[in-house]
């Protein structure tokens, strides 16, 4: 009867000599998370400072989220060639650059300029994605990616909850303004300073971030990593294979679109939470960011918790459960709109805690020489994140209705409940033409 510590029978998550690159490895789940959810208090504030409708506010989310799309794969050839740290560091140096935008972009005023800076930060963030999920996942025993994995991506909803409390404490001022404010106050001739200062308010934050970011990327340059899975092989023995090979793994096509849904999900539902509550609940938007605080607070308990439940129930099961739950939960926010519908949207965020890093490892299972390759392309359909938000502003456009709008998620849980049962299934086929 094995031991129960066996090693054969219970791999360890990483080896103990990986401490240092898995440590600053992980805490970029953390970095990346807080410009992704600071994104959804920069859709209600420069709705007010820049006078923008929900669909022109959604433009955020694409401007950031097309960065993750065009740059994937770039990313992914620099890594290819030069190794992960690499292009972590290069990742690091983009998403600080970003940052550092807000400053002339506030001075300038001007929203373009704004989705640039947030352009050049989802740059950054794309290479540092296409990065550590890669070496994550490979960075010890392939029986152990998907919990690996879900673990280091349990610390993406802290970086998410701190975005959107740093966000909700000291972007938003709290003063909304109603027509007859806005009226008295165009009289008086401060309304122009009234949305200046409003969009003054971003740029701290970001100046502060940038800073940090900056600071890790000098750490990690200055840290030596380990080669993972085929970067230790020498160049001339390496596979190095072909993109055209993947459209041969069905799994992995599945998984490009599952995880372009489930994006699309997220993103939609946090971008469009605040807005929810204050249409049928009537709440102040600090009321509402901190509504929106707790989702992501349930983001990550979920994320630790499905870590840990992964010990004793299938990634696929547990994925395609929560998948389920996700699609009565987002119907009842579709139906029920009011405290019961936020109540419901508030709790899927527990539930699609740990779609991403799942669907992501499932995807690149068995690709063998493809694997970075593959990752890059999960990471292009992160562009998900973009089309959700404009789906569902586009919806509001023609219903009126925030929570019509939610059938979008919804109906994304559905596909993903499918792929988690189904769809992310390795054929026996693929294993032997990877293992020949």
């Amino acid at each position: 009867m094995p031991k129960h510590n066996d090693p054969e029978q219970n791999p360890p998550l990483f080896a103990p000599g990986n401490l240092a690159p898995f440590f600053l490895v992980t805490a970029l789940f953390l970095f990346w998370g807080i410009p992704n959810n600071l994104n959804d208090i920069l859709i209600k504030q420069f709705m007010k400072s820049f006078e923008l409708t929900r669909v022109k506010a959604g433009l955020i989310q694409f401007a950031f989220y097309i960065g993750y799309f065009l740059v994937a794969v770039p990313a992914a050839l620099v890594m290819k060639k030069y190794g992960y740290k690499a292009g972590l560091v290069i990742g690091l140096f983009l998403y600080s650059a970003g940052a550092f935008l807000f400053w002339p972009a506030a001075v300038v005023g001007k929203y373009g300029f704004f989705l640039f800076a947030l352009f050049v930060i989802a740059s950054g963030a794309s290479f540092l994605e296409t990065g550590s999920n890669s070496f994550i996942a490979l960075l010890g025993d392939p029986r152990t990616s998907e919990r690996r994995l879900n673990f280091s991506q349990a610390f993406n909803p802290v970086g998410a909850v701190t975005g959107v409390l740093v966000g909700t404490i000291f972007i938003f001022s709290g003063v909304e303004l109603n027509k007859n404010q806005i009226a008295a106050y165009k009289a008086a001739g401060t309304y122009e300073a009234y949305l200046r200062g409003e969009t003054l308010r971003v740029v701290t934050p970001y100046l502060v971030l940038g800073t940090v970011i900056f600071v890790w990327a000098l750490i990690i340059l200055m840290t030596k990593f380990p080669k993972v899975a085929e970067e230790a092989e020498p160049d001339d023995a390496r596979s190095h294979g072909r993109a055209g090979e993947l459209l041969r793994h069905p799994h992995f096509v599945k998984g490009v679109v599952a995880q372009f849904l489930y994006v699309g999900a997220q993103v939609g539902t946090w971008s469009y939470f605040i807005q929810y509550i204050q249409d049928y609940t009537h709440q102040p938007e600090k009321v509402a960011g901190y509504f929106l605080t707790g989702t992501l607070v349930a983001f990550g308990v979920g994320r630790f918790t499905a870590t840990y439940l992964m010990k004793f129930i299938a990634p696929t099961r547990l994925m395609g459960v929560f998948g389920i739950i996700n699609t009565l939960l987002v119907a009842l926010g579709v139906l029920f709109p009011g405290w019961v519908g936020v109540g419901a949207v508030f709790l899927t965020s527990f539930f699609m805690s740990l779609m991403f890093p799942t669907i992501f490892a499932l995807g690149i299972k068995e690709l063998g020489p493809n694997t970075k390759l593959g990752g890059s392309i999960i990471i292009m359909s992160i562009i998900g994140g973009g089309c959700g938000p404009l789906a569902m502003g586009l919806i509001f456009k023609w219903t009126h209705s925030m929570a019509w709008a939610m059938l979008v998620p919804m109906l994304c849980y559905v596909f993903i409940a499918y792929y988690a049962f189904y769809g992310s299934r390795v054929r026996a086929s693929e294993l032997e033409a990877v293992r020949a």
